[in-house]
């Protein structure tokens, strides 16, 4: 199983090109299975301190991850491609 994440947009202020909010996804593949989660983190104005000019994604991930239980969301993304590979539950009717 294969995890990526993204950062999918930031909001910031104009006056001071600081970050105050990421919205993340979190991607896992496992052959035809996938999950995904999608969230937002945000700061308190003037944290992070690195104008939005001079991000890169890595950076900002770092963020997120300082503020999400990264091995938590994992986890629960494996769990979820676990069920489609093996059901617990269907639905139907027996007369088709």
């Amino acid at each position: 199983m294969t995890t990526t994440w993204k950062i999918s947009q930031l909001d910031r202020n104009t006056a001071d090109g600081f970050v105050t909010t990421a919205h993340w996804t979190a991607t896992a593949v496992d052959g035809e299975h996938s999950a995904s989660a999608y969230a937002t983190v945000s700061w308190p104005e003037g944290t992070p301190v690195i104008p939005y000019a001079n991000l890169t994604e890595a950076t900002v991930l770092n963020w997120v991850w300082e503020s999400v239980d990264k091995t938590a969301t994992e986890a629960s993304l494996a769990a979820q491609i676990a069920l489609l590979k093996n059901p617990v539950k269907s639905t139907g009717v027996p007369w088709n």
